[in-house]
């Protein structure tokens, strides 16, 4: 079944929903772009499970936060951290909000000068002059990368390496073109890449807290729909599919 993804903001908000019929049935739902993939092939097992047919529009997590805000036609929001959510929580169902998934940071560099590091102090190192991470004053990847790099001493001496983007995805396309020498992403988004390679992880016990957090859009197409969708992404099979994916699953329907 063909999926449908609108990155753009303009587009979100022009996609076309055909008929009653459609809108009433179809789950829209925004999420963070570190999710592309595992969404990707959840919608799939939720539609084989009988359940409604879901359209992606996935994009950095302050994006989508601004287009629920707009009133763009949502379900269901899915952000790679809670302030976003708590930014728009006039327009979210009451008590919806479920902490979904955690994750770990890590350093992606080129696939042709791969490395190891042994901890994030070797970024000061000559080997690196340019350092893509998320914006680090909106894009949660971002805002995570420098809470991180304070807590560590090293913000004041990286800063000035920082080559900021709109989104995790975005930091893994400058390392895989070239165009920065190493980029503070998601781990999990080192398993859809083949040009770019880790370099260090860091420790859960030594990072911020990535919590993915989820909540259903108030007057949505199909908030119905939107429920059962996110009921669905607690269950086992989901949390399966998140783990394999390298996510961690925080919440499970039923416990």
């Amino acid at each position: 079944m063909m999926k449908f993804t609108w990155l753009a903001w303009a587009t979100v908000l022009l996609f076309a929903v055909p008929s009653t019929v459609a809108a009433q049935t179809d789950v829209v739902v925004s999420a963070a772009s570190s999710l592309a993939g595992v969404l990707e092939e959840l919608t799939v097992r939720h539609e084989r499970n009988g359940g409604d047919r879901v359209l992606l529009n996935l994009a950095a997590s302050n994006t989508l936060a601004r287009q629920v805000g707009a009133g763009a036609p949502i379900d269901l929001f899915i952000s790679a951290d809670a302030p976003q959510i708590e930014a728009v929580g006039r327009w979210l169902v009451p008590d919806s909000r479920v902490d979904l998934l955690s994750n770990k940071l890590a350093l992606a560099v080129p696939s042709d000068r791969p490395v190891k590091l042994l901890s994030m102090a070797d970024l000061a190192g000559p080997d690196f002059g340019r350092i893509a991470i998320g914006d680090p004053e909106a894009v949660p990847v971002g805002v995570y990368a420098r809470r991180y790099l304070q807590r560590a001493g090293l913000w004041e001496v990286l800063s000035g390496k920082v080559v900021p983007v709109g989104s995790a995805r975005l930091a893994l396309a400058a390392v895989e073109s070239g165009a920065v020498d190493a980029a503070i992403v998601y781990r999990t988004d080192l398993t859809v890449t083949t040009r770019a390679v880790e370099a260090y992880t860091v420790p859960f016990d030594e990072g911020p807290r990535i919590v993915y957090v989820a909540a259903l859009v108030s007057g949505g197409p199909n908030t119905a729909g939107g429920a059962r969708f996110l009921e669905f992404l607690q269950s086992l099979e989901a949390a399966m599919v998140f783990e394999a994916a390298g996510f961690v699953a925080l919440r499970r329907a039923g416990q």
